[in-house]
């Protein structure tokens, strides 16, 4: 069959990376002038009551999180081979699905509505009904689901630089519209208002886009799927949403506890770091989001040798990626909230460190869980992930108690620690490459050495530091930079995955300078 493309692997993952991190890059330093102008117009209470029902919203979309997985699975052999008809009909199946889980996600969110004020406690400092604010929430996360099936779609066919462009450029406007909304009425209605037209106006882009990439898929006579095929698709559905439930369970439960415990105004004061946390871990991650669709068309069409050796690349890329950012984070991250939001918001080295390691423990195995999806290892692991969960609900209790939010974060590192970073390795070698995990094992020893040594280094290099913040900032940044990455560099040059990496580098700017 002919191919749908004449695009190159590389060459699609060159457009996905510049995408994804440019428009990632510029998003993230306009969102970050509006949560400035968020903090100095609004109350503490705002940024706890956004957090709170985002990780509420995140909870409701657990029926969601095996079908995106399932779609861009099922998709790559279709797509590699130009299937129209096996793709027509496999859209319009996801399409019928997607609009369910939307229904559901509306329906449960409703079902919680009279319980906010037993999770919020004592009313906050909040002018606008807290009901209302929810149900806004709601309503911009249920109805995103009525399109998002399309774009996943052009994410499985390596063209997710549409989609993340378009994403990018409506979070620019989105961000300039809504500082300018809160410093000119200082109205949190507004503001959330203008979040969700904005959220609508890119669903509709990105589902027109993909209507145009892929005609086909808006026939109404689509041939229906063959009975064997709906039964892998649901099978890999309901095995990929019960793995990836413990990630939302962990992730998304630690704000609801520290309200709890602690009440809205530490959740508003934690919110800083995350942010910053979550926009390096989302930036970093905008590198392999842009290859995942190649590698799922990779791993469908090499041999067995050909993707373990790109595994250890790529690996090797993870951690020297992971590995700095967590650097950062220790050193620079109260620095940075100090300057961008004020002092008042600054919570201490212990909180900076436990967010570094959790950081790392999440980021060190994005290759890992990126290869496990891509090679449909759905299955494996689908009941102990939810262990994660329990550990992390039962200790973040415990210990939150006892240390309050660091309490709370440590729970979530061990947590992560007692599944995901020994489980998740042992299946994609086991039975993805066929190898023994003992591979992996040693592979990270070494790479943990290494980062221990860049540690000490960096922490000597800025401990007598002195002089105004801003100064500090660049100063700490740029030597934690500098060190981390010429102790890397030293240490790994001699490797094989070094020097793939450096053909790599040359194959790409040889496609950069042909184009």
């Amino acid at each position: 069959m002919k191919q749908i493309s004449n695009r190159s692997r590389t060459e699609y993952s060159i457009l996905n990376i510049l995408a994804g991190v440019g428009g990632y890059i510029i998003s993230v330093i306009l969102s970050m002038v509006s949560r400035m102008v968020f903090t100095r117009c609004l109350p503490p209470a705002y940024l706890g009551i956004s957090g709170l029902f985002s990780n509420i919203l995140a909870m409701l979309s657990l029926a969601e999180l095996g079908v995106g997985g399932a779609i861009v699975y099922a998709l790559y052999k279709p797509l590699a081979e130009n299937d129209e008809e096996k793709i027509a009909s496999l859209v319009a199946v996801f399409g019928k699905v997607y609009r369910t889980v939307g229904l559901v996600i509306g329906g449960a969110g409703l079902c919680l509505l009279p319980f906010l004020s037993l999770i919020i406690g004592e009313g906050p400092e909040i002018r606008e009904n807290l009901h209302i604010i929810y149900l806004i929430y709601l309503f911009n996360t249920a109805s995103s689901y009525f399109f998002t099936y399309r774009s996943t779609l052009l994410v499985a066919a390596q063209k997710n630089y549409l989609v993340t462009g378009i994403n990018y450029l409506v979070l620019c406007i989105q961000a300039v519209v809504q500082a300018i909304l809160l410093v000119t009425t200082k109205n949190y209605m507004a503001y959330l208002l203008t979040q969700v037209l904005f959220t609508l106006l890119y669903n509709i882009c990105v589902s027109k886009i993909a209507g145009v990439q892929f005609p086909y898929i808006k026939n109404k006579t689509t041939k229906p799927l063959e009975k064997a095929e709906k039964t892998r698709i649901y099978k890999d559905t309901r095995d990929l949403t019960l793995y990836k439930v413990s990630g939302v369970l962990v992730n998304g439960t630690d704000n609801i506890i520290i309200t709890l415990l602690d009440g809205l105004v530490t959740t508003g004061l934690a919110s800083n770091y995350t942010l910053l946390v979550n926009t390096l871990n989302a930036l970093l991650g905008q590198v392999f989001d842009g290859i995942t669709s190649s590698l799922g068309n990779h791993n469908v069409t090499e041999s067995a040798e050909k993707r373990y050796e790109m595994y250890r690349f790529l690996n090797m890329v993870n951690f020297w990626l992971f590995g700095w950012g967590a650097i950062g984070v220790y050193f620079c991250t109260s620095d940075i909230v100090a300057l961008v939001f004020g002092n008042q918001y600054v919570l201490g080295n212990a909180i900076s460190a436990i967010m570094a390691a959790n950081f790392f423990a999440y980021g060190v195995t994005y290759v890992i869980r990126t290869y496990k999806q891509t090679m449909g290892l759905f299955k494996y692991g689908r009941f102990l992930q939810l262990v994660t969960a329990a550990i992390n609900v039962i200790l973040s209790v415990a210990l939150g108690r006892v240390w309050g939010l660091f309490g709370i974060l440590l729970a979530t590192l061990i947590a992560r620690m007692c599944t995901h970073l020994w489980y998740n390795p042992y299946v994609v070698f086991k039975y993805g490459f066929q190898k023994k995990a003992w591979e992996y094992v040693k592979q990270y020893i070494k790479y943990l050495a290494i980062l221990a040594v860049a540690i000490g280094l960096c922490d000597w290099a800025i401990r007598y530091l002195q002089g105004p913040l801003i100064v500090m900032v660049v100063v700490k940044i740029l030597l934690c930079s500098l060190i981390t990455n010429v102790v890397f560099w030293i240490t790994l040059a001699r490797t094989q995955e070094f020097s793939k990496a450096y053909s790599y580098f040359r194959i790409i700017m040889k496609k950069i300078k042909g184009r």
